[in-house]
């Protein structure tokens, strides 16, 4: 499975958005760049889904442009008015060429879901691997209303416990890509945020 992040040469703020090929051409958050549907037409011509983390606008801004332009299915935790597919804990969902699970890791957001595979994890903005605060392991923002540290903590444990041990990449919403040992940079989050530390000065 090839992942490309169409939102890389992106010139306003927007999450990161990978479209995953193979079997099942599927994306991973949609983005809030205006460019995002001539990204991805770059890669494919064809799109079956978009499968959203969570409802942040950065991350959802361009979802009804992008399921207009490929008239794609929608996976979601939260309601939507082009939801097709609604995800709950513990669900499966085919991207690209893998089956993954779907963790619910509020905190950040309370429809927020991670989704891993027995090689790669869609982290969303739970865990990101850099980001201007940390390098190596960071996590999301918890500061802003409707947030909450301590769920971001059970969440990262939750996602600990169901992520399996030979998960090598690490697909986030926001910051680079990692290869390697996704777990490690996961359990670094972990203990970054267990500071319970402003992220932010």
């Amino acid at each position: 499975m090839d992942v490309h992040n169409v939102t890389s040469d992106a010139e306003t703020f927007t999450a990161n958005v990978y479209l995953a090929t193979g079997e099942r051409p599927t994306l991973v958050d949609a983005g809030a760049w205006d460019g995002v549907v001539d990204a991805i037409r770059e890669h494919t011509d064809e799109l079956d889904a978009v499968v959203v983390t969570h409802q942040h606008g950065d991350h959802v801004a361009e979802l009804v442009s992008v399921l207009d332009a490929f008239d794609a299915d929608c996976y979601a935790y939260a309601e939507h008015p082009r939801r097709t597919d609604p995800l709950d804990d513990g669900d499966t969902v085919e991207i690209g060429d893998e089956t993954f699970e779907v963790v619910h890791t509020p905190g950040h957001a309370d429809d927020h879901v991670s989704l891993v595979s027995e090689t790669t994890l869609f982290s969303g903005d739970v865990v990101v691997h850099d980001d201007g605060a940390f390098e190596y392991g960071s996590f999301g923002r918890t500061d802003n209303p409707g947030q909450s540290r301590e769920r971001l903590i059970e969440s990262i444990r939750e996602l600990l416990d169901r992520m399996p041990r030979g998960v090598e990449h690490m697909y986030s919403g926001h910051g680079g890509v990692f290869h390697g040992d996704v777990r490690d940079v996961v359990e670094t989050a972990l203990e970054r945020a267990e500071k319970r530390e402003p992220k932010y000065d």
